[in-house]
């Protein structure tokens, strides 16, 4: 019996507390005593302002956001809001008094200005209204009187309340023009009344932005982010007045420019009219009845005006680099050509090219792994130039040299595929090259139907032949190889250039370098070091013959012939030793010196490195060549120099 009246008590206590909280509206506890309004302003949800001889103006919260209701609607300046709620919450007089005793005094509200107040400001919480009236300015002090909602009693206030009510409109309203942020837009739409031109883009759940009318493309990520931003950040300038606002006149009854951008659940739709004396467009938003006048960035008209264009994606290929497992480039004439992603145990990456000859098995050859990577990023950033057709007929595809492609390159990918694009697929672009413009190249993927105008230097990164593409790597001799000995000939006359030795197995380099004129020892040093991890800087023919080089001028004999003589110890601990040769060609221009060997990839022509041809043009270079210092021949005037000391002249 006692535990049910225990808890009838408790239950009683909590209806009891709950309404003395809800209906009687107990003031938050004030340590100072101070406070003008109590708990109400913790839960403010609209708040109207009136004025002598001014029209009222009115907020109202939505959400997390503060609207003008009147004297129209608009997006609220937050901050001034945020200053005029803050102000009511912890508004504190420095004295108060009651109404009831101004009687006694002789006194009426009048004679504080709250008859009939400078300000009515009326905020409503828990959808009950509260009016605190805001009178005249003290005698001293620089304070306000205000009387309580309840219109008991007169406080004595700071003037900071008037500061804050009495904010003009201009600075109660927001100049931003769209409130839908950048992360929340799922659409964007543009349309222009000349030509009449409907553009719709929308964001898929992965984040990529694509035309869904007036075609199905993909666009810019980049471009339209940076469009959506800068819309956002277009502000109102001037507000008409809604009596001075013909919608006529201003071009709005048939915008030339419709703005919509979809968030979630809610759209603002931009309209832009006539533009002004001022070069500033008349504008509204198309749910909302208030005329006012924008500037709009000429990139931006541009952009809005030509979205179709603009905001397309110039990248010809929708790829990621890092997901082709091969790719095969196919050539008029030219056997198809492979590069194959090998990829170790260990995670590194390697490739190999393989050429498909019909009637002979193919025979992979390491491929130079960084050019490759090169140009998987050069067809990943191909870009259009020019978006030429949409939806080409057969003649245009002849016209743009599709019906035989200059180049075809197939890339096989780990993705892509399947409903859920994870799955392997294949892209092929074609390159056309027109008869009539053959320095202007021309680019479609297979199978869809969009043209784009491109840059023609990807032929020149696509060949179909295996030695642009094999590894530039030719020989890295192990810390334990040796170079024993280097001679070079000249072939021309059968004659030693020059020669250098060890002089024997438990001596370096160092020693020799040391005896030899300065003129050499920098240019053999530099040799030995590109002799033992010898690259190519290109291959410039598929084969090689000890007889002649093949030059861009034409065949030509061999200049050179260098010996190396190499002392390899293997792992029994002896010695194997051979004699590794190069054929070498004169320095052929600033930067082209061909080199020749049967050693490599059974026989090989390639351009040294730019290191190893200054090293080789030093030490080749003949001192006949030089013509030496000049002497100027004596002036008639001159007199004959006197003849020198024996012990001068044999200082000279």
């Amino acid at each position: 019996m006692r535990s049910k009246v225990t808890v009838a008590l408790l239950f009683l206590n909590v209806v009891l507390f709950f309404y003395i909280f809800q209906y009687e509206k107990v003031r938050l506890p004030d340590a100072n005593g101070k406070r003008v309004l109590g708990a109400e302003v913790a839960t403010i949800e609209a708040i109207t302002r009136t004025s002598r001889g001014a029209a009222p103006l009115k907020l109202e919260r939505r959400g997390d956001a503060w609207w003008l209701q009147e004297p129209y609607e608009w997006l609220a300046n937050p901050n001034a809001v945020t200053r005029l709620i803050n102000e009511l919450q912890f508004l504190e007089h420095e004295t108060s008094f009651a109404v009831a005793d101004l009687a006694r005094s002789g006194q009426t509200l009048a004679d504080y200005g709250l008859d009939q107040p400078a300000f009515v400001l009326t905020f409503t919480s828990a959808k009950k209204d509260y009016a605190l009236k805001i009178g005249d300015d003290t005698k001293i002090g620089n304070r306000l009187y205000v009387l309580s909602p309840d219109g008991q009693r007169i406080h004595v206030v700071g003037r900071s309340l008037a500061e804050s009510v009495g904010l003009p409109l201009e600075d109660l309203r927001s100049d931003s023009i769209f409130t839908v942020p950048m992360f929340e837009v799922r659409s964007l739409n543009i349309q222009t009344a000349t030509p009449n031109l409907k553009v719709r883009l929308r964001r898929d759940a992965a984040g990529r932005w694509g035309f869904e009318t007036p075609i199905s493309a993909r666009a810019s990520k980049t471009a339209v982010v940076v469009t959506i931003n800068a819309l956002n950040a277009l502000n109102a300038k001037k507000f008409l007045d809604p009596r001075d606002s013909d919608l006529d006149r201003a071009g709005l009854t048939t915008a030339a420019l419709r703005v919509t951008l979809e968030g979630n659940a809610r759209r603002e739709t931009l309209l832009l009219g006539q533009v002004d004396a001022a070069g500033d467009y008349f504008a509204k938003i198309e749910d909302k009845a208030v005329v006012f006048t924008v500037a709009l960035p000429p990139a931006l008209r541009t952009t809005l005006r030509t979205a179709q264009e603009e905001l397309r994606e110039t990248r010809v290929l929708d790829f990621e680099p890092a997901t082709v497992k091969a790719l095969t480039v196919s050539a008029p004439s030219q056997p198809e050509l492979s590069l194959q992603r090998l990829e170790g145990s260990t995670g590194n990456i390697a490739w190999q090219v393989v050429a498909r000859v019909p009637g002979q098995a193919p025979l992979p050859t390491s491929a130079e792994t960084a050019l490759v990577e090169e140009l998987l990023q050069k067809i990943y950033l191909l870009s259009a130039k020019k978006f030429l057709s949409d939806a080409p007929s057969a003649a245009d595809l002849e016209q743009y040299g599709f019906n035989r492609p200059e180049r075809e390159i197939a890339l096989n990918l780990s993705t892509g595929g399947g409903p859920q694009g994870n799955e392997p697929s294949t892209l092929t672009l074609q390159i056309g090259v027109s008869p009539n413009q053959p320095k202007v190249a021309f680019a479609r993927v297979k199978n869809t139907p969009f043209i784009y105008q491109i840059l023609p230097d990807i032929l020149a990164s696509t060949p179909s032949r295996v030695p642009h593409y094999r590894q530039r790597l030719l020989r890295e001799l192990p810390e334990s190889a040796q170079l024993t000995d280097l001679t070079l000939t000249d072939l021309s006359t059968n004659t030693t250039v020059h020669s250098y030795q060890l002089p024997s197995a438990d001596k370096n380099w160092e020693a020799t370098l040391a005896t030899l004129p300065a003129n050499q020892r920098t240019p053999l040093a530099t040799l030995l070091n590109e002799l033992r991890t010898l690259r190519a800087k290109n291959f410039t023919t598929e084969s090689f013959r000890p007889e002649q080089a093949n030059t861009p001028e034409g065949e030509r004999p061999w200049k050179y012939r260098l010996d190396v003589g190499l002392a390899l110890v293997s792992g029994t601990g002896a010695t194997q030793k051979s004699t590794s040769t190069l054929f070498l060609t004169e320095r052929l221009g600033g930067t082209t010196l061909l080199a020749g060997s049967a050693e490599f990839y059974n026989g090989v022509q390639f351009e040294v490195t730019q290191p190893m041809l200054d090293a080789l043009f030093a030490l080749t270079y003949q001192e006949k060549n030089d013509p030496g210092v000049l002497v100027p021949p004596p002036t008639p005037d001159a007199k004959p120099a006197k003849p020198l000391p024996p012990a001068a002249a044999s200082q000279l």
